[in-house]
């Protein structure tokens, strides 16, 4: 072929601008789009040998070979793959790949950002512009026949093509480094490229240094493969030690046996594994393996609670693994880690779109060819097979999860605890994923013990009632299909430690609560009401049940009233508020004095507001709360008998401050008066 010159099929003002913007996005991308071509390469060449168009050599080795040279400042891609003619790479390097870029420029012109780069392969090859002043290609196609062509360009809208001296079938791309871009002429530098964005490509690569000095292995002679480059055979003696027999006289025996080795040029060893672990079947996977694939990916050393296999063909090709992790909310970011594969070509972390809002502490990798990589990351979100695959995982992870509890109920509860935020914030935005997991909802009570929503009703008396059980029978009259009053109380407990007192009162009368400590638990209760009409839930400090009090007889009736009366207007009189809710109670456990109680709705307004930032704004919505005084109580009496008595101050106001500790932080002002007070309190003692 003569030599031949021309003019790239598209201006360096059109094209050049998009790719010095990957410059601000990711710099390093190029070396994937290197790589991903070759592989491109050497499938097709596979694919053709299935087909019969073409006879692989029995020799054939796979594999893409990067080369560093920081003295001539060049950085190599060499691929045995399909290789290319004059007319191909006439067609697909000086056409239509600029073509292609100047239909996306078109296309996105008004409306693409920096990070919008990512995913883009239609410029592919030259991406290598971003940080080369000049690219070489020297290639040889499989074809009969082939001639070798030699390709260069300066970067600019010129090239030149000739015949190549190259042997073997395949392409290798030469990129001579700018100044700016000198750093991947370094070895190390481009090793952390290749395993951010290869570490799990389907074809070996390896890296090498074109200056380095060679290095050597010895191996036993048994182990020598074919492709071992040998430098040396080496015969190692036996070793002999002089021992003492069971007679007693000293002998020479052997402890080691001659040996027949060899020193070897070393080994390469491929960066890339070809055959990741979400690839394989998950029956052929053990948890060590899981664990171990964890580790690696995710640098994270905590074993995780467990994991999710991920093997789907229809209606979309879609493979990984998804762990939950171990977490420390106190000290850890509960935003995982999400890596997106391409037929194992690495697309990008956190793939947020994928991945459903509720599942974002997951980390994981996800290999999905059929994921359009077309169009923008930011459009990702808008896209309708993006959302099949959300609606996906979010199955996948509740048919995990609800069989777990089904079958491995004992390791589940294990975990309930660590989960149980995300699980509730997925009940909250997500209707399906609600409805699967109803039955696998866990409720840890007092005693430590997992419990299911029917088991809570049942314990406290009641049925579970669907509101629509009813509808076909009075379907006349839509009143009737009205779901019963509320009829089963599930009592809770946010803080232990705050409510202990409450927590004593309750397991004195033998009757249990659940504990829901967490922000999310409000709202995730509140839905729960909603899905099952005839629940409710009740925090223990809301009211003063029946079962804690003793039933006033109608002859006690008069005198009581008395009393409360006289109480009320002594405590509001020491306590200077003349609005505050006083309540008396003849309580059955006559060690407490004094607690203070707030309805279930008033706190969950209370909730709602600080949830959304109108606490402290005035607005008096959540309502009062309730000082109980116990009637039965040596303190509480002691007031009603000394009512214009010089300890009545101090006791009134000790008895509230100790009633709202049990109920909420005092605030610094009543914190320090508290103290002060307890102190006045034990110097009384000393007199």
């Amino acid at each position: 072929m003569a030599a031949k010159k021309g003019s790239l099929s598209i201006s360096s003002e059109n094209i050049f601008p998009i790719i010095k913007k990957w410059v601000y996005s990711d710099h390093d991308i190029f070396i994937r789009e290197m790589i991903s071509n070759g592989c491109d390469a050497i499938t097709k060449l596979k694919k053709l040998d299935m087909m019969g168009e073409y006879q692989i050599p029995d020799d054939y080795k796979a594999s893409i070979q990067v080369v560093v040279n920081p003295e001539e400042k060049t950085l190599k891609f060499i691929d045995t793959g399909l290789g290319m003619t004059a007319d191909e790479v006439e067609e697909y390097i000086t056409q239509i790949a600029f073509s292609g870029a100047t239909q996306f420029l078109e296309k996105y012109k008004d409306k693409t950002t920096e990070d919008d780069m990512i995913g883009h392969f239609g410029l592919g090859f030259y991406s290598a512009f971003m940080v080369a002043d000049e690219v070489h290609i020297d290639t040889l196609s499989y074809k009969d026949g082939a001639t070798a062509v030699h390709w260069v360009s300066n970067g600019g809208t010129e090239y030149e093509m000739e015949d190549g001296a190259k042997e073997g079938v395949g392409t290798e791309i030469t990129l001579y480094l700018n100044e700016d871009s000198i750093e991947f002429a370094n070895e190390y530098r481009v090793r952390e490229v290749l395993e951010k964005y290869c570490s799990f490509m389907p074809v070996e690569i390896f890296l090498s240094n074109a200056n380095a000095e060679p290095e050597y292995e010895t191996i036993d002679e048994a182990d020598l493969k074919e492709d071992d480059e040998v430098i040396e055979h080496i015969h190692e003696d036996a070793k002999m030690e002089e021992k003492e027999n069971e007679n007693g006289e000293k002998e020479m025996v052997e402890v080691s046996p001659a040996k027949e080795k060899v020193k070897i040029k070393k080994r390469p060893v491929s960066i890339s594994d070809v055959h990741p672990l979400w690839a394989k079947h998950p029956n052929e996977c053990s948890d060590e393996d899981y664990q171990e694939f964890y580790r690696k990916v995710f640098l994270d050393y905590k074993e995780p609670l467990f994991w999710i296999h991920l093997n789907m063909d229809y209606p979309f090709n879609l493979k990984g693994i998804l762990y939950f992790p171990r977490i420390n909310t106190e000290y850890d970011s509960i935003e995982g880690t999400i890596k997106l594969y391409n037929n194992q070509v690495f697309i990008a972390d956190n793939i947020k779109e994928v991945i459903p809002e509720f599942l974002m502490v997951l980390k994981g990798v996800i290999d999905c060819p059929d994921l359009p990589l077309n169009v923008s990351r930011s459009a990702l979100q808008n896209d309708g097979f993006v959302t099949k695959i959300a609606d996906y995982i979010a199955k996948k992870v509740s048919d995990k999860l609800s069989g777990m509890c089904k079958t491995k109920r004992e390791e589940y509860e294990k975990y309930w605890d660590n989960i149980s935020p995300f699980i509730k914030f997925g009940c909250l935005k997500d209707e399906k994923f609600c409805d699967k997991m109803k039955d696998a909802i866990l409720f840890k009570n007092l005693d430590s013990k997992y419990l299911t929503l029917k088991d809570c009703i049942e314990e406290n008396g009641g049925e579970i009632v669907e509101p629509n059980d009813h509808q076909g029978e009075n379907a006349e009259n839509p009143d009737d299909n009205k779901v019963e009053e509320i009829k089963t109380t599930i009592y809770y407990v946010t803080d232990e430690v705050q409510q202990s007192q409450y927590i004593n009162l309750f397991r004195n009368q033998g009757k249990d609560a659940v504990i829901l400590n967490h922000n999310i638990d409000s709202a995730f209760i509140t839905q729960l009401e909603q899905r099952n009409p005839t629940v409710r839930f009740q925090r223990i400090d809301a009211d003063v049940t029946g079962d804690v009090k003793e039933e006033i007889s109608e002859e006690e009736k008069e005198a009581f009233k008395k009393t409360s009366d006289s109480l009320i207007e002594i405590f509001r009189k020491e306590l200077g508020n003349d609005k505050l809710d006083v309540k008396i109670e003849k309580l059955k456990d006559d060690n407490v004095a004094s607690m203070i109680t707030l309805s279930e709705q008033s706190r969950r307004m209370q909730e709602m507001m600080k949830m959304y930032g109108m606490a402290g704004m005035g607005m008096d919505m959540g309502g009062e709360s309730t000082l109980i005084l116990n009637a039965n109580h040596p303190l509480v009496t002691y007031v009603v008998e000394h009512k214009d008595g010089e300890n009545t101050n101090i006791i009134c106001k000790q008895l509230y401050d100790l009633a709202m500790l049990a109920h909420k932080p005092l605030n610094p002002d009543e914190m320090t008066a508290f103290v002060k007070r307890s102190n006045e309190i034990m110097m009384m003692l000393t007199k």
